[in-house]
């Protein structure tokens, strides 16, 4: 039996059938590994047992007994239902077997900072992460999409984690469909169409309450973003933007967080989210904040950036968004803008330190850009 003992973390490899026949050799084994080894967690790496009978269990159980932290790994459909049919998956950790997908052939589709979205066949997407997240992190937002789709928010069903290489990705199922990008850039005629549809989705997002309390509070995470200005403003504009951070209402309707034309796909006559790794509770200027720092920030601070991260131009991008904010509020107000404009300011400043901090002109812009609405917005009240 193979192990890894690291930091008086020990994982044991388990190979093949755990029965009656195997399991008294596989305990002795198991014994003559953990001996004389000081042992704070221990991980049972079941991706080669391809049967677990009630000795494999029992194995588990006195293990879990005697050592209290463990988990375990890589288990097969098969075998994790087993586990779950006993019980074991609720008085311990214990993780699937990833889906492996291959995406070298896959269109794709989507493209952010943080992740990359394939077609896989007509009826499923993939989307992969960019960076090493953790399997955690994944799963909370495959069930942060299961609990928006349950409440009526329109998302594309997501069904299970997968591996793609070595990142990990969300499966959806979509039907043939493009994103709300391409149908703005492709398809000009659906325009005012398409416009109150995306107006209809953010009233929608930012009217519904979650049945999680738990969710992530969007207002404390921004007001600490906030605090990132502190070194570059004087004390009475700093003094000035946690006043109006703070004087935000409170809320407890969701805010999705990313809401821009990319992640939002066109299934027939339905906008459905794609992205929910962002999904929060709180005020819906900050829904508005997040998607002004794509449609109006970047572009400010960095020209040409709307075409090459959007795929389309600019000028279009930033009407599109007075155009969405006049449907959402039902009127024209500049004072809406100027607000929302702020709250994103301090957001991109926070952004630029945490993921481009060589990005100075970026930093200048919107520095410059946030002085100038602190002195000029007295309150962030956007009548929502």
């Amino acid at each position: 039996m193979r192990f890894d003992y690291i930091d008086n973390a020990l994982t044991l490899y388990l190979v093949g059938e755990i029965n009656s026949a195997t399991a008294p050799t596989i305990d002795h084994e198991i014994d003559g590994i953990i001996a004389k080894k000081k042992i704070t967690s221990l991980v049972l790496d079941f991706d080669e047992v391809t049967y677990l009978s009630s000795a494999g269990l029992r194995i588990v159980l006195r293990l879990k007994q005697k050592y209290g932290e463990v988990s375990i790994v890589n288990a097969s459909l098969e075998v994790y239902d087993v586990l779950s049919m006993t019980g074991f998956t609720t008085m311990m950790t214990v993780q699937r077997k990833l889906a492996e997908i291959d995406v070298s052939n896959a269109e794709l589709i989507g493209e952010g900072f943080f992740s990359l979205v394939y077609r896989i066949d007509k009826d499923t997407i993939i989307k992969v992460f960019r960076q090493h997240t953790a399997l955690s992190e994944v799963e909370r937002e495959l069930n942060l999409a299961k609990q928006a789709f349950v409440l009526g928010i329109p998302t594309a069903i997501s069904f299970d984690v997968v591996k793609v290489g070595d990142r990990l990705g969300v499966r959806f199922e979509m039907l043939d469909c493009a994103s709300l990008r391409d149908v703005f850039r492709d398809h000009p005629e659906r325009y005012d169409e398409m416009l109150h549809k995306y107006a209809d989705l953010l009233t929608t997002i930012n009217t519904t309450e979650p049945m999680d309390p738990t969710l992530p509070d969007i207002k404390a995470a921004w007001i600490s973003k906030g605090r990132t200005c502190r070194r570059y403003l004087d004390h009475a504009h700093y003094a000035k933007l946690m006043d109006l951070l703070s004087g935000i209402e409170d809320r407890q309707t969701f805010v999705h967080g990313d809401c821009h034309y990319k992640n939002i796909m066109v299934q027939g006559e339905e906008l459905l989210l794609i992205d929910m790794d962002t999904l929060s509770r709180g005020h819906p200027i900050f829904e508005l904040a997040s998607i002004y720092a794509p449609y109006v920030a970047f572009e400010e601070s960095d020209e040409g950036n709307t075409q090459r991260f959007m795929g389309i131009s600019a000028e279009f991008t930033q009407k599109m968004f007075h155009d969405l904010l006049a449907l959402y509020f039902g009127k024209e107000d500049e004072s809406y803008f100027k607000k929302i404009g702020l709250v994103a300011y301090a957001h991109m400043i926070w952004w630029n330190q945490a993921n481009t901090p060589d990005n100075h002109v970026r930093h200048e812009v919107c520095l410059k850009k946030l002085i100038a609405l602190l002195d000029e917005v007295e309150d962030l009240d956007i009548g929502k």
